[in-house]
């Protein structure tokens, strides 16, 4: 069991936006990415070339054999989005037993991640750089995953922007089905209105119990990085949530 806590796309449905407004007909769907610029570097391109083939899995609509992408049985993580890969390659290293299936589209990130795969030599974590939630449709049968890690995801801090927040209940309902009973899903944000947003959408999936009262301490696996420790130091600070998958609703 999993350590317990202490893009091009083809043209498939995506999960509705929650709290779209009731006079559009058809809302865009939640993705689980920004299009953000960015240039990839010399050596993230290089990793990118030379790592690529090995960790770099393609999207395909059919169910992810995981023991032949990882080339072993061993419990599996989703993570969502990863950014430039920092908390990635530390948690994969400090929990080897783990197998993390990590989904990014931001070509310098997905660079960056393997460009740390190479330097430390990490065997665990396969990329798909493709959204996530087209990930959860087709390639991740219920009762898949051993975990769920979502950190920092975009607040989108104008109130007229919440519906298009990442954590709403669709997509929460279809995280929680693809975990295993007793799995995990832990979120992370240094935003509050959006930490409170999370707790309430979280704790209304019936799927999901909150392992915390409320907020959960930090797993001792979850590194602090160089930007958050930023925000401790200017006083900012950070929530994390872990909700564990239910036996039965």
């Amino acid at each position: 069991m999993a350590t317990p806590p202490s893009s091009s796309s083809s043209p498939v449905q995506s999960l509705p936006a929650a709290g779209a407004p009731a006079d559009v007909a058809h809302p865009k769907g939640i993705k689980s990415y920004v299009r953000r610029a960015g240039r990839t570097t010399t050596g993230q391109s290089k990793a990118l070339e030379e790592l690529g083939p090995r960790y770099v899995l393609d999207y395909q609509s059919r169910l992810l054999d995981a023991a032949d992408a990882f080339g072993r049985t061993a419990p599996l993580i989703l993570e969502i989005g990863f950014g430039m890969g920092e908390a990635t390659a530390h948690i994969a290293q400090v929990r080897p037993g783990d197998n993390f299936l990590c989904c990014e589209v931001h070509e310098p990130g997905v660079g960056a991640l393997l460009k740390r795969i190479g330097e430390h030599g990490i065997d665990n974590i396969r990329i798909l750089q493709h959204d996530a939630v087209e990930v959860l449709e087709h390639m991740l049968a219920p009762g898949m995953l051993d975990g769920v890690h979502l950190f920092f995801p975009d607040p989108w801090h104008k109130t007229r922007h919440h519906k298009r927040r990442l954590i709403q209940p669709p997509l929460v309902a279809k995280l929680a089905s693809r975990l295993k009973p007793g799995g995990y899903l832990h979120c992370a944000t240094d935003w509050q209105p959006y930490a409170e947003q999370m707790l309430q959408v979280l704790s209304a999936e019936p799927l999901l119990a909150n392992t915390a009262e409320a907020y959960a301490p930090k797993p001792d696996y979850r590194p602090l990085t160089k930007f958050e420790n930023r925000g401790l130091r200017l006083g900012h600070g950070v929530w994390d949530l872990v909700f564990r998958r239910r036996s039965s609703p």
